[in-house]
């Protein structure tokens, strides 16, 4: 066996260690999950594999509808993030959507060189133009790696936006007056999530042209 298969047979005991523990501590555990979701919470995250939803907020299966991608974005062309996001408002009636990026993304660094990657450059141009809307800002910013932790904040900010401009919130906050959308960014170097206070709610805030 090589070790490639050990890696993979490795998660397939870790999932029955798992089963065992959780039937040990709620005999209904499984059967419970397997009836229903009823998420409050839908996290729209990086794909990066040290920001796991669940594990970070220590919250159980079925309580939060994730949807990752790279660098937490929220691109009105994109079917897959639209489609989580409308069965997440309209079907589970999520009560928050959580836009959340973390510090040393590696798509936000990407964004801020000039070398070329592959497919995903397509991909990062989106995180481009949200240095271009704050280049002066961020250009201001001496310390690289404060300036890219600046970015990582901004690109959750214009996200956050981004996400109420679509039809999908714009309609749910019409109808019933949710979901909440908020902000936030994981720092991966201590564990903890920082609120950057950008929630929004209903569409009172935006220009005229933006509500539907």
């Amino acid at each position: 066996m090589n070790d490639s298969n050990k890696t993979h047979q490795q998660l397939l005991l870790q999932n029955r260690a798992w089963v065992q523990q959780k039937n040990k501590e709620d005999n209904d555990f499984f059967k419970r999950l397997s009836e229903t979701q009823k998420p409050d919470f839908l996290w729209i995250g990086c794909a990066d594999s040290r920001v796991s939803a669940n594990e970070i907020t220590g919250t159980q299966p079925g309580e939060v509808f994730v949807h990752r991608n790279i660098a937490n974005m929220v691109v009105h062309t994109d079917m897959n993030m639209l489609s989580v996001l409308d069965y997440a408002v309209n079907v589970l009636k999520v009560s928050h959507v959580i836009v959340c990026g973390h510090y040393g993304c590696g798509g936000v660094l990407a964004a801020m060189s000039d070398k070329q990657i592959g497919l995903i450059d397509n991909w990062i141009r989106h995180i481009k133009d949200v240095y271009r809307l704050h280049q002066a800002k961020l250009d201001s910013i001496s310390d690289l790696k404060t300036r890219q932790n600046k970015l990582v904040e901004l690109n959750v900010i214009e996200q956050v936006h981004d996400l109420a401009k679509t039809s999908i919130i714009q309609n749910a906050w019409t109808e019933r007056g949710g979901p909440v959308i908020h902000g936030w960014v994981y720092d991966v170097a201590n564990g903890l999530l920082k609120d950057l206070n950008v929630s929004m709610d209903s569409n009172e805030d935006f220009q005229a042209i933006f509500p539907i």
